[in-house]
């Protein structure tokens, strides 16, 4: 008989995954949580006066609007992670597929990374898809949604340059005396990519002995497989692949558009206005959970640039950023509660699901 004292490394290992996973999570909701108390100590009563007013003036009807296109772009993107179940022998229904996608978002409020991992249980309890055949259309949807994010960053780079460039030397040319030209800028630019290149032809083996250099180049071989891999769909499936990913980008900016027009202030703003909102915003989301106050703060520095006061950029932000919420967590938790049921009666979700 096995003692059950005795540990395993395997079972060591997930307790470890698991203590890490937490304190993940406190360390993320603890960022948001700072970003609030922070920027409401900067605020006197006079500016919280002013950003509640700039709530109650907004046109809520653009709010309802931006929850809209919020649901719309997590239903294509139910669409496309539907495609790649075509090549492993499978066909989840797409009411499965969307509520499985609502639940991700839903579970990733609570720890980053839960979502992708819940996402495939709940088609294995509604499709009986094997979860480890699920995984893999994750990660590869994933592994893509990277190489999009760095391909709108560069777009976005080249689109707001002019602007976000005044901006950032104006604010430096407050606390630094002097600033190199953008010519001198540029050149030393070129000369670190050109010494980049170098060291990875000079230093390739020895830098893969490092964590974080092997990491980062095994996640752009991992963006290069994932590409690959959808160009293995068949022709109709790619196309159909990049239109939706395409389509689901153009909603989370369309949302930043859309909220503008809830102001006056910012209603003459235009759709490079709203690709810098969803570029700083992206960041918000990246360093606390959720977004939680990183993400209407880091709206309201995007709106700035376009001489937008802080009462409405943060009202701005605030809005955006819990439309979005608030519809992942009702419709998540309504398919989550769905999703149960279904485990409970053990029974298939094949009846009076959505077909395309």
């Amino acid at each position: 008989m096995s003692n059950p004292e005795v540990s395993t490394p395997l079972g060591d290992k997930h307790k470890k995954k698991i203590i890490l996973d937490i304190l993940k999570f406190v360390l993320f909701l603890g960022i948001g949580i700072f970003f609030i108390w922070w920027f409401l100590l900067k605020l006197d009563a006079e500016q919280k006066t002013a950003i509640w007013q700039s709530f109650l003036s907004a046109n809520w009807s653009w709010v309802a609007i931006v929850m809209v296109v919020s649901l719309l772009s997590h239903f294509v993107r139910a669409l496309r992670w539907r495609l790649l179940f075509k090549p492993i022998g499978h066909t989840p229904s797409l009411g499965n597929t969307f509520g499985a996608v609502m639940v991700t978002y839903l579970a990733n409020l609570a720890f980053p990374r839960l979502g992708e991992v819940m996402r495939c249980a709940m088609l294995r309890t509604s499709d009986k898809i094997p979860m480890e055949k699920s995984v893999g259309t994750v990660v590869t949807e994933r592994l893509f949604d990277t190489l999009m994010f760095v391909v709108i960053v560069l777009l976005g780079f080249l689109l707001m340059f002019s602007s976000v460039k005044d901006f950032l030397y104006d604010a430096l040319s407050e606390k630094f005396s002097s600033l190199p030209t953008m010519a001198v800028i540029a050149v030393a630019g070129v000369i670190m990519l050109i010494l980049l290149f170098v060291a990875y032809k000079l230093f390739h083996k020895k830098l893969l002995k490092f964590s974080l250099y092997r990491k980062g180049f095994e996640l752009i071989e991992g963006c290069a497989s994932g590409v690959k891999s959808i160009l293995h769909l068949g022709p109709k499936s790619t196309v159909l692949f990049l239109i939706y990913s395409i389509v689901i980008y153009f909603l989370y900016i369309a949302g930043g558009w859309l909220i503008l027009k809830a102001f006056g202030d910012t209603q003459m703003l235009g759709f490079q206005t709203a690709f810098v909102i969803y570029l700083f915003g992206s960041v918000g989301m990246m360093i606390s959970q959720g977004g939680l106050g990183a993400y209407p703060v880091l709206v309201w520095q995007a709106l700035a640039i376009y001489g937008i006061g802080e009462s409405t950029g943060l009202a701005c932000g605030w809005l955006l950023w819990g439309s979005q919420q608030a519809i992942v967590i009702v419709v998540g938790l309504a398919f989550l509660i769905y999703f149960s049921l279904l485990k409970n009666k053990g029974g298939s979700a094949h009846n009076g699901e959505i077909k395309k």
